[in-house]
């Protein structure tokens, strides 16, 4: 069989990459490619522009940059941390190294951490054992987020000096434009592109999906954990955005003291966000964080897509209802223990009672928590069903009456996960979709259960997989609809359960109804 070259030509210049070796034998990894030039000076809080052309062969066998955050975010192993900068707009793509006589489907990841956190380097989303075992080719990417990505200061605009709003989304367009145009030179098929992402990369899959400006450049998504309501309103995104000006200006700025001070000129706010470091601007962010607890605003926190410009015009949970998301097959689903990282590990969940009753009213709160025990695993699982479980469910609801959606619930816990209290909880699935419980980083997790780890794996990536090539996934997953609510959970073994959780369902989803209103 010929063997695919390490050197590849794109619309930009030749890049290098590395033939995998040990657990990676058997592909290649294409990593740091540039798809936008450097979001630094003028292009700072700006659309990603066109990157210039390299003379030569490139180099492409290191990560990029992560994007502006706290280091203990970017620990890739022991002591490790991986680099980070506002020149960070690069993806990795990750192939078998057969060249094959029919392009392969391709898989573009995009990574979570609540839109303040994350990387690509992270050894999690080595893309070498998916694309080995399903013959596919994964695109990895790194993105703004944070202040970077996800403040909107398209107010403070003039003929001078451009600002955009939803930047991070901009930065996801940008590179699935880069992977329409180049990766067939990677064997990948561009007409044959599914979008997949967990968390709040799940939740950046629905609002491409709801993106008019994203259509034609992915054919299939699947969306796992999404948080499809924590987007922010335009009204908010503003006064987030004044807000961090005046604590960029003055750092001991807090909620409730602007009182009558005078509206940030726009020629003010083009200063401040020019001449500040990268250092000051992501501690004002940080600051912002703080600020957002006791601001008068109705989104709970500043940084996530923003409704009503033109990439993002409708919400996605009101475009999914209003069956106007993009028609491309969905696979949507949540994990069976979602809450049980944020319960132990960094509680960052918006309090449920308040989001409900300001969405929907105190009856529908009432409702909601008399089928939830207060306190302990089902208190949490009530915050957990707020954020991402309960509108997963109206997503498909609306989705699966124009494009087919398939629905999940991640139940499989490894002995180790079982014994800690964290069950199957946010992003476990991710060490099955990405073959991780072998690697360093997942062994210790599957001690004493590595057989059944293996078969989850093996059933979680054929799923994916077929789902890529052929927009269904592997034959005993049924398709979602609102007459039968078919669910797979994915277990050893797994098993089709029709609605579970059905009396919880309803009374979320009435909610959710009485918002749409």
């Amino acid at each position: 069989m010929t063997t695919l070259s390490s050197i590849v030509s794109t619309d930009l210049g030749l890049v290098e990459g590395v033939h995998g070796r040990r657990t990676r034998k058997g592909t290649i990894s294409w990593k740091g490619i540039p798809f936008a030039a450097a979001p630094i000076a003028g292009n700072r809080f700006r659309a990603p522009q066109p990157a210039t052309p390299w003379p030569g062969v490139r180099p492409a066998k290191a990560y990029g940059k992560a994007a502006m955050q706290d280091k203990r975010f970017t620990a890739v192993g022991p002591g490790k941390y991986q680099q980070t900068g506002e020149d960070c707009l690069t993806l990795n793509v990750f192939s078998p190294d057969s060249v094959r006589s029919t392009p392969r489907p391709v898989m573009v990841f995009i990574h979570g951490g609540a839109y303040i956190m994350g990387t690509t380097a992270t050894p999690l989303y080595d893309g070498s054992s998916l694309a080995r075992s399903q013959d596919v080719v994964v695109v990895t990417v790194q993105y703004r987020f944070g202040p970077f990505g996800y403040l909107d200061f398209s107010a403070y605009s003039t003929d001078e000096r451009t600002f955009e709003s939803n930047i991070g989304i901009r930065d996801h367009l940008a590179a699935l434009d880069w992977v329409r145009r180049n990766i067939a030179a990677f064997g990948g098929d561009p007409g044959n592109v599914t979008v997949f992402g967990e968390s709040a990369g799940g939740s950046a899959v629905l609002a491409l999906m709801a993106s008019p400006a994203a259509r034609g450049l992915f054919h299939a998504a699947i969306a796992q954990s999404p948080a499809p309501e924590l987007v922010v309103e335009a009204p908010d995104a503003r006064a987030y955005a004044d807000a961090f000006l005046r604590i960029l200006e003055n750092p001991r700025y807090r909620a409730g003291s602007a009182g009558d001070e005078e509206p940030i000129s726009a020629e003010r706010a083009r200063q401040l966000l020019t001449r500040a470091s990268s250092a000051d601007l992501h501690k004002a962010g940080a600051r912002l964080m703080g600020y957002a607890k006791h601001a008068d605003v109705i989104s709970p926190i500043p940084y996530g897509p923003v409704i009503g410009d033109d990439v993002l015009p409708t919400a996605p949970l009101s475009a999914a209802q209003a069956g106007t998301l993009l028609p491309v097959p969905l696979i949507i689903g949540t994990n069976h223990d979602e809450g049980q990282l944020f319960a132990k590990v960094w509680n960052i969940l918006p309090p449920a009672e308040k989001t409900v009753i300001e969405a929907a009213g105190v009856d529908s709160w009432n409702e909601i928590s008399a089928l939830y025990e207060s306190g302990g695993p089902d208190g949490v699982r009530l915050s957990a069903d707020a954020v991402f479980w309960a509108p997963s469910i109206t997503v498909a609801d609306g989705h699966s009456t124009v494009a087919p959606t398939y629905v999940y619930r991640y139940d499989y816990a490894t002995e180790m996960l079982h014994r800690t209290g964290f069950g199957a909880t946010h992003a476990m699935e991710l060490f099955a979709v990405f073959g991780a419980f072998r690697s360093a980083l997942g062994a210790g997790m599957a001690v004493g259960s590595w057989r059944a780890a293996g078969r989850v794996t093996h059933t979680v990536q054929r799923h994916w997989g077929n789902f890529a090539l052929v927009h269904t996934p592997v034959v005993g997953w049924p398709a979602y609809t609102t007459n039968q609510r078919r669910v797979l959970l994915i277990d050893d073994p797994c098993r089709v359960r029709v609605d579970p959780g059905r009396e919880r369902r309803a009374a979320w989803q009435k909610a959710h109804a009485a918002r749409a209103r």
